[in-house]
């Protein structure tokens, strides 16, 4: 065996373990999602909470420790590490809250995001090649913001959802490129 194949070899078997773990732990998380949607928020909304109490740290520290920034930056990274604090240690007084409060949060995210595409979409009707797929996007961009804007809660528990279901499916379809995935792919 040459060295030649036997690094494609490597790479193969390298790459085929990637899609195969990504896959597994896609279609875990996914199920996870689907049978326990709340609880799994809440451990999500930790894991937020927990990476907002490291920034802060973080921050804060190069506020106190930097000696190259100026005064004024030294206290902008103090106060935003000190939010950063707050926010995480606030997340985990009371967790069921901070998921609700999250959750309304992208809610209205992802509604003002799909409104903005649906205008973007319509600004760019001159130019699209199919003008009534354009507008039928653009139509059920703008409906589907609005109809979060007003029921962001339950919006974000939708989307929570087809986010499980595409989870399983997309993680379904790599585990099978893991067994597919041969030396002619690279």
């Amino acid at each position: 065996m040459t060295t030649e194949s036997a690094a494609e070899k490597s790479a193969v078997n390298g790459i085929r373990t990637a899609f195969g773990v990504g896959g597994v732990l896609s279609v875990i998380i996914g199920i996870l999602i689907l049978a326990w949607p709340g609880k799994t928020a809440v451990v999500v909304t930790a894991i937020i909470a927990i990476y907002a109490i490291a920034a802060g740290l973080v921050y804060a520290g190069l506020g106190i420790f930097s000696k190259s920034k100026g005064g004024w930056a030294r206290v902008g990274h103090i106060v935003l590490g000190l939010l950063f604090i707050a926010a995480g240690i606030f997340a985990f007084v009371n967790l069921q809250a901070a998921t609700g409060w999250f959750a309304v949060f992208l809610g209205i995210l992802v509604g003002i995001l799909w409104i903005i595409e649906g205008i973007v979409s319509l600004s760019t009707l001159g130019d699209a090649a199919s003008k009534g797929w354009t507008i039928f996007f653009a139509i059920i961009s703008i409906l589907a913001g609005i109809v979060l804007l007003f029921t962001p809660l339950y919006g974000a528990f939708v989307l929570w959802w087809l986010l499980g279901i595409a989870l399983v499916v997309l993680g379904i379809i790599q585990i099978i490129r893991a067994f597919r995935f041969s030396g002619t792919d690279l």
